[in-house]
């Protein structure tokens, strides 16, 4: 994650300032900045999107193979995430830094989608036990300014709200089994993105918590929650992260945070490309 170096001074006027539900930016504990949402970027990708969230920026692309379904699951497709964090974001990216938080954001996106109910991987697939679609979807960090769990999951549910895959008609002749993929450009699967989740990150500074943390409010983290939500308020994924407790009233006051994030739920599904 990327650091700025703050002096006490600092951290004391942004922690009374959240307890104040007053943060440096003007913001209250519970908005988010201005987001800037973009898809249909990449011409060689199935569905791709870019977010803006003040300075972060987040560029999502997915691309759909034939594949074969995993063995434990075989009545169903796959959905595999892939994460770079470019060392032209933020010198902190440069060697091991970017490997080990575009894993962590890998492995958090990979827990977040793996319900159920938030996403129908049986849609994806074709024959089962022997040809399914993959969609391999990789996120690209150009700009690090805080809250990047949150603004990947966006960028990654826009992408598949984007993403277009063709249809394939299936035929069998004496045993033999023939896939034909249509080359119509209007003949094509979209994929369901309704119930699919989007992380909330709730951080705790001092003894009030916010949402949509800023670099410098990040460094004054004692404490954060992610969660993955869906529009229902299901709890897809849960981790915390720091050094500091949470106590159980803690704990239960940042989940609720989420039941009021309407726009984090909704806004991908209205239109192709919109500014929020």
């Amino acid at each position: 994650m990327a650091e700025v170096d703050l002096s006490d001074a600092e951290k004391i006027y942004i922690i009374h300032g959240v307890q104040d539900n007053c943060r440096e930016d003007g913001r209250g504990c519970e908005d988010y900045r201005h987001i800037e949402l973009e898809t249909g970027l990449l011409s060689n990708t199935t569905g791709s999107a870019r977010v803006r969230l003040a300075n972060t920026d987040i560029l999502a692309g997915v691309k759909a193979e034939l594949g074969k379904p995993a063995p434990d699951k075989p009545n169903k497709g796959r959905l595999e995430f892939f994460v770079d964090c470019s060392a032209n974001a933020t010198p902190a990216f440069e060697g091991r830094g970017g490997e080990e938080l575009s894993a962590e954001i890998g492995n958090i996106l990979t827990r977040t989608y793996d319900c159920p109910s938030c996403f129908d991987l049986e849609a994806l697939c074709i024959i089962p036990e022997e040809q399914c679609w993959v969609l391999y979807v990789d996120v690209l960090l150009l700009e690090c300014g805080g809250n990047l769990f949150d603004v990947a999951s966006v960028a990654v549910k826009a992408a598949l709200y984007n993403t277009k895959i063709p249809k394939v008609t299936v035929s069998r002749d004496e045993g033999l089994v023939d896939l034909e993929i249509s080359d119509d450009p209007y003949d094509v699967q979209k994929v369901e993105v309704r119930s699919a989740p989007c992380i909330v990150t709730v951080c705790k500074i001092g003894h009030s918590h916010t949402v949509d943390a800023s670099l410098k409010e990040e460094a004054c983290c004692l404490a954060r929650l992610t969660m993955g939500v869906t529009e229902k308020g299901t709890v897809t994924g849960l981790r915390k992260e720091g050094n500091g407790s949470l106590d159980p009233a803690s704990l239960e006051d940042m989940m609720q945070t989420d039941l009021h994030l309407d726009f984090f739920k909704n806004w991908t599904l209205d239109t192709e490309s919109q500014s929020k």
